[in-house]
């Protein structure tokens, strides 16, 4: 069985891994790491009753004293750099779904990884729809290449855009650049700055931060008298763990870095 240690487990997201590894035949919950909740039981926080493993503090400590096989963490953008080279440092595996990382960073800890000989998957998104999402709208791009994102999350997601945006916006570029197609040039003149949205890649993605939304991406195409949309919803967190505990168990058989679920599926 594979040893699993979640970093932010009394989290929104930390605390559904909690519960997924849990009830997992093949993995084994050894350990949670967070900055909160310091002593309380990760099962009590993640609903599944008590498991007489509490939260503990410190993330490398946690490593020499757990070993664990697997690291999944779900903190915030602002840490998830650091905390990736502890993990790799201490020739573990890990699994990130924090958001935040830049490409310069990703190049960095794949690096590290092959330095320690240890391996990282890092995915914007873990739901099994959202990587569809992003297949099918690179399949459409040579063909209607104007296109437009709009993401919707809940008011207390940390980064804007969402990488899932990000991400597909640069799949989008990408699948148009190699087809040689142009997007028509948009001549709004702008009163507001803003008001077109961020651009990634010249694709204007617009980010909504409202309560009662999950995670939710529109990726609108545009043409010659027509439309087409493609729309995913995350409706409960629950959607994004069958992709967590994919790489979880896949991790290990993939050397170095790995970015994103569709290399998994």
């Amino acid at each position: 069985m594979l040893r699993v240690l979640v970093n932010g487990a009394d989290g929104r997201m930390g605390s559904q891994v909690v519960k997924a590894v849990y009830e997992d035949k093949e993995l084994e919950f050894v350990g949670g790491v967070s900055v909160t909740s310091i002593g309380e039981d990760c099962g009590e926080l993640a609903g599944i009753g008590t498991l007489g493993i509490p939260v503990r503090e410190g993330l490398a400590k946690s490593l020499e004293d757990i070993k664990p096989d697997v690291v999944v963490d779900f903190t915030i953008p602002k840490v998830i750099f650091d905390n990736a080279k502890i993990v790799m440092e201490h020739g573990i595996h890990m699994v990130v779904g924090t958001t935040g990382l830049t490409a310069s960073q990703r190049t960095e800890l794949g690096k590290i990884a092959d330095e320690h000989k240890t391996n990282i998957f890092i995915a914007p998104n873990f739901s099994i729809g959202a990587v569809l999402m992003m297949k099918v709208s690179e399949i459409i791009a040579p063909y209607m290449p104007d296109a437009e994102i709009i993401e919707l999350h809940h008011n207390n997601k940390l980064d804007a855009p969402s990488g899932t945006a990000i991400l597909t916006a640069e799949k989008i570029n990408d699948a148009r650049k190699a087809a040689h197609a142009e997007a028509a040039p948009d001549k709004t003149h702008e009163s507001l700055e803003g008001a077109r949205g961020a651009k990634v890649d010249d694709i204007p993605v617009h980010s909504v931060r409202l309560q009662g939304y999950v995670a939710h991406q529109q990726v609108l195409f545009g043409g010659y008298g027509e439309l087409l949309t493609i729309r995913h919803d995350s409706l409960d967190r629950k959607s994004f763990m069958p992709g967590v505990i994919l790489a979880v168990k896949k991790v290990g058989s993939h050397p170095g870095l790995t970015f994103g679920l569709e290399n998994f599926l």
